[in-house]
């Protein structure tokens, strides 16, 4: 019996060391690591767009002017939960929605859009996922707000909700714009 206390207080010290430090990390609001991209340019790219894949758009298109950038799957239980927010913040007017179709089918892509309503003002293709790796993603859906000067100012991990859109967008497309801007 004395033989299993030492490694059973060693597990139940580590048990309690790894809650504390949960309770106390500074990034436990987020739930996540915070996207190295917040502060820096968006990823420079090109794709094609779905539903016309003769045009493209690069990343160069995301400046003058906010944008969010939502990157999304169809096989993406989570992304069908959001589409209604991302509707809604359509109908508000207040942001363009670049769409980023991850990894997916194209035709599946373009009957969920035409079945659920397209929030977006121009929707992508990156079949490798290689655009999605460059923002960092690795779950979907997640979501940047990207500035006029094309920069990375806020990023939702998973589904945008009314409220992430409010307490964590809106501010900063509400806020006057910095000097030098």
């Amino acid at each position: 019996m004395k033989r299993f206390l030492l490694p059973l207080g060693g597990f139940a010290l580590l048990v309690v060391v790894l809650l504390v430090g949960l309770r106390h990390a500074p990034e436990r609001e987020a739930k996540f690591v915070k996207s190295p991209l917040l502060g820096k340019p968006a990823p420079q790219f090109t794709l094609p767009q779905l539903v016309d894949p003769a045009q493209t758009f690069d990343s160069s298109s995301l400046r003058g002017g906010w944008h969010l950038v939502n990157i999304w799957a169809t096989w993406c239980v989570t992304c069908r939960e959001e589409h209604e927010v991302l509707l809604q913040i359509k109908q508000e007017g207040r942001v363009p929605i670049v769409g980023l179709d991850w990894k997916d089918e194209d035709a599946a892509a373009i009957s969920w859009l035409s079945q659920l309503g397209n929030p977006y003002q121009v929707v992508l293709a990156d079949r490798k996922g290689d655009v999605a790796i460059d923002f960092g993603v690795y779950l979907a859906p997640e979501s940047f707000l990207i500035d006029p000067q094309g920069i990375v100012v806020e990023k939702q991990y998973g589904a945008m909700t009314v409220e992430d859109w409010r307490s964590k967008f809106l501010p900063h497309l509400t806020a006057p714009a910095k000097a030098g801007a």
